[in-house]
């Protein structure tokens, strides 16, 4: 049942009575990248109040939208069919959003679900396609990915594995992908630091992943 209502017939009011409420795009944002425990949605959100994280997913489920699975003795939640339909939406929302960042601010943290996600809204399939597939580890401020680009398929994981570059940066790693400071200025002026591989390679992953300022 939807949390509020809005006294409107139409598509866009559902989807907003349905996810529209504070925190809950963000939880679907998180549950793209994988299921996840209820102490890892709260780790990954940590402003939430636990009350609010509570209160969403249990409006979330009633939706349809998300639901609790056993796995591995403990429960996990993870989207539905009918919710992982809010992929596009949320990419296509992430890549809109990201056009609009500025510097962050001294409380706003970078996490490996939404860099994992604003990496997928950036990836441009059909320029990965015609080059060599190749592997990152990327050190971005506290989230540690390892970025594997084969072809037109992308998959962005948390661990180690063997990598062709491996870099770390910051929030300025967004300047690099709206393209407003090349890639070798980057390196040059520390706002990416190579830890191992070749530098040139920040080329590729540059334009692998792409959103125009």
């Amino acid at each position: 049942m939807a949390v509020r209502d809005y006294g409107q017939y139409g598509g866009v009011t559902q989807a907003l009575e349905l996810v529209g409420e504070r925190w809950a795009l963000l939880i679907v944002r998180d549950l793209l990248v994988g299921p996840r425990r209820y102490g890892e949605l709260a780790a990954g959100l940590p402003r939430i109040p636990t009350n609010i994280l509570a209160a969403r997913l249990k409006e979330l489920q009633a939706a349809g939208v998300i639901r609790r699975m056993p796995r591995s003795r403990v429960i996990v939640y993870e989207l539905t069919a009918y919710g992982r339909e809010l992929e596009p939406v949320v990419l296509a929302l992430g890549a809109w959003g990201f056009k609009a960042l500025g510097d962050p601010r001294d409380e706003q943290i970078i996490t490996p679900d939404s860099m994992t996600i604003d990496l997928r809204s950036a990836f441009r399939a059909h320029v990965a396609a015609d080059l060599p597939a190749t592997a990152y580890a990327a050190r971005l401020g506290a989230a540690d990915l390892l970025i594997r680009v084969d072809g037109p398929t992308l998959d962005v994981s948390r661990g180690d594995g063997p990598v062709d570059l491996a870099f770390a940066s910051g929030a300025g790693i967004r300047r690099v992908i709206t393209g407003e400071l090349a890639p070798d200025r980057a390196i040059e002026t520390g706002v990416v630091e190579v830890l191992r591989g070749p530098g040139d390679l920040l080329q590729r992953f540059a334009s692998t992943f792409h959103l125009a300022a």
